[in-house]
């Protein structure tokens, strides 16, 4: 594989590295999640043969889920075939009880990562294609999203978003789609190991991938780029809708406090996504949208209103200002405790708010 021609294929992904160098750096570690199936082995064909012009150290990860008889054999024939080829291997084989759900597994997978990544001095590259990123979309759509969850799958992001200082998160391959993977597999002649729970139409993944996205091919090819593309377009205009929003707090707040009065002057809308953005950056705290539009009624409630929120937060009403104070953290200041104590707090601000 070392010795595979100059083909197409790289010259592509060599193209978006000169005009993105952030998005894989020069002489950086770099740590490969590598599954077996033909992204990643994609992705991983294409960065063996270039690093040599990037200087990059590659290092293996794989993660066996642990959820089917052959699970073993992928895990043992993967490790032997990156060994052969010079690659330093790393995996981990999890409790199939644990990864029960998609969301479990994805979870699992990641803090395996970032443990990897941390001790290895690295950070970490997926092989999420555009056709993810356009899944991804859809399921977002379904379940109902922000401008967040419509630019999700980012080429950049941190592992752990606790963590400023730790590794990032890297996705070469979002302008490729998973028909293009599998060309690059087939044309370099690249191996590749089938996981049998990816023909599950149980996950909701899974039906999207298999019986809505190609439904959506056939009627408007070339759709998934596009949709991609559109989520990359969403998460610039998110940065840029975020900076502006910095900007507009730094007339707004002072340490903790946020002018009330100029706050209220503002529509609705507006108060809501300059709210979310200074609880976010003040204390971290991630609050509902639905949460978001009652606890927009402060800008009218009666002073000396506090609003519980997670560890330890509160939100204070006062006469020119809304407050965010920490105080001694109890053992139920949860999001769930946030939750319900944000519904009840608020039960009686649209009504008492009219007659302020």
């Amino acid at each position: 594989i070392q010795a595979v021609n100059w083909s197409p294929w790289h010259h592509r992904l060599h193209r978006t590295l000169l005009r993105n160098p952030a998005l894989l750096p020069d002489q950086s570690r770099l740590l490969l999640a590598i599954s077996g199936g033909q992204d990643s082995m994609a992705l991983m064909t294409l960065l063996i043969s270039l690093r040599r012009l990037h200087g990059w150290t590659l290092l293996i990860w794989h993660g066996d889920h642990n959820w089917h008889c052959a699970s073993d054999r992928i895990a043992c024939e993967l490790r032997d075939w990156c060994l052969d080829i010079g690659l330093p291997w790393h995996s981990d084989r999890a409790d199939p009880n644990s990864v029960a759900t998609e969301a479990t597994a994805r979870q699992w997978r990641y803090e395996q990562l970032g443990r990897h990544a941390h001790n290895q001095g690295c950070d970490v590259v997926t092989a999420h294609t555009a056709s993810d990123r356009a899944e991804t979309q859809l399921l977002q759509l379904a379940r109902g999203t922000d401008l967040a969850g419509l630019g999700s799958l980012r080429a950049i992001r941190l592992l752990d978003s606790n963590d400023p200082e730790g590794a990032q998160l890297r996705r070469p391959l979002l302008s490729f789609t998973r028909s293009e993977t599998a060309q690059i597999c087939s044309e370099l002649q690249v191996p590749v190991w089938i996981d049998p729970s990816n023909s599950s139409t149980r996950p909701a993944r899974n039906r999207i991938r298999h019986d809505v996205l190609p439904i959506l091919e056939e009627l408007y090819p070339g759709c998934s780029e596009r949709m991609a593309n559109f989520a990359e377009r969403i998460s610039h205009m998110q940065d840029t809708q975020t900076e502006i929003t910095d900007l507009a707090l730094e007339h707004l707040t002072t340490h903790n406090c946020l002018d009330r009065q100029k706050w209220k002057r503002l529509a609705v809308s507006t108060r809501e996504q300059l709210l979310a953005r200074w609880l976010r950056r003040e204390g971290g705290l991630v609050i509902q949208a639905k949460h978001l539009n009652k606890i927009g009624y402060l800008a009218h409630a009666k002073t000396g209103i506090t609003i519980q929120l997670a560890d330890g937060w509160a939100i204070k009403v006062e006469t020119n200002t809304i407050l965010l104070d920490q105080e001694n953290r109890q053992p139920n200041n949860t999001k769930a405790f946030q939750d319900k104590n944000i519904e009840t707090a608020t039960s009686t601000l649209n009504t008492s708010s009219k007659k302020v």
